[in-house]
């Protein structure tokens, strides 16, 4: 297999980028806040930032996403574990759109 020197390029190029980004968000993050107003901003960013990922698949998605989330939300309800209401909701998806196509 032949990789052209612009593509070998390229892929260095996009690995020193990838870990610049990861170095600096390191190294930045023991100068957060623990404490007030930002600190607690800061701890929300991860929860809006799934529900922005998964709104607009609700909000025009199948049946088969609305049932998917609320399994989604009933397992981590139960059990407030957050890898295991995400593999519910993957694992509920894929079945009901195998069943549906097949």
């Amino acid at each position: 297999m032949y990789a052209s020197p612009e593509a070998v390029l390229a892929i260095l190029g996009m690995a020193i980028v990838t870990l610049a980004i990861k170095a600096c968000g390191l190294l930045l993050a023991d100068r957060l806040p623990r404490e007030g107003f930002a600190a607690a901003w800061l701890r929300h960013i991860p929860g809006a930032v799934l529900a922005a990922l998964v709104a607009p698949a609700l909000v025009t998605g199948s049946l088969a996403e609305i049932i998917a989330a609320a399994a989604t939300a009933g397992v981590f309800l139960l059990s407030r574990s957050l890898f295991a209401a995400m593999a519910t909701g993957v694992a509920t998806v894929y079945l009901i759109r195998l069943l549906i196509a097949g």
